[in-house]
């Protein structure tokens, strides 16, 4: 439970929320799957989903596509740890974890991963399956992560910058604190959701 209160305008519309790691199967594209909230390897310590499931709009899956694409020629894939997360979890963190609100959304706002607009990931060595390696892990909440640190190795800044470019070149933005976030063009006009994974499960069902 949350005393925050979901933000809602009544002119903003729900995006269309896929299943990725469906959609990833049905093109065979080369993006593998971590989901951390669905296990205790986040910066909360805690397991925060019930299932390891990603969810994004489908314009942004797509333009994951035409990511895995440029990255193939130089052996990278993409690897998920989340994407769509329901805004009382966004509510739970901003009131439970104080400390981190520089990288934190702000529930009365609502987050980007509440419109399914939102997706966190890095790049893994197609050869080996291997993540590479970042300036800081992911949820490592301090300036390690951030864009502009410049005390990480040479290949953990090369790598950064890697997936920076590609991903800014297929119509993502990139968050200034954290390297692994990027949010999908025109987020702004897609609502702020609370469903849970069942449900978008459901009205996909519908839908076909």
């Amino acid at each position: 439970m949350t005393s925050q209160i979901r933000p809602h305008d009544p002119q903003l519309l729900p995006a269309h929320l896929i299943d990725l790691m469906a959609f990833t199967r049905d093109h065979t594209a080369n993006i593998t799957f971590d989901i951390k909230y669905a296990s205790t390897d986040n910066f909360t310590g805690q397991v925060i989903y019930p299932q390891a499931r990603a969810f994004i709009m489908r314009e942004a899956a797509q333009a994951l596509l035409a990511v895995t694409a440029d990255l193939h020629p130089q052996g990278f894939g993409l690897r998920v740890f989340d994407a769509y997360r329901p805004w009382h979890i966004t509510a739970y963190f901003w009131e439970h974890f104080p400390r981190d609100h520089l990288y934190l959304a702000d529930p009365r706002e609502g987050s980007r991963h509440n419109r399914g607009c939102a997706i966190d990931l890095s790049l893994y060595d197609l050869t080996t399956g291997a993540e590479v390696e970042m300036p800081s892990a992911y949820d490592e909440f301090n300036e390690k992560s951030h864009l502009n640190y410049a005390g990480g190795t040479d290949v953990q800044n090369t790598m950064r910058a890697l997936l920076h470019s590609t991903m800014l070149s297929h119509g993502f933005s990139a968050h200034p604190h954290e390297w692994w976030h990027f949010d999908y063009t025109n987020w702004q006009i897609y609502a702020v959701r609370d469903d849970e994974f069942e449900h978008l499960d459901r009205i996909n069902a519908q839908a076909t």
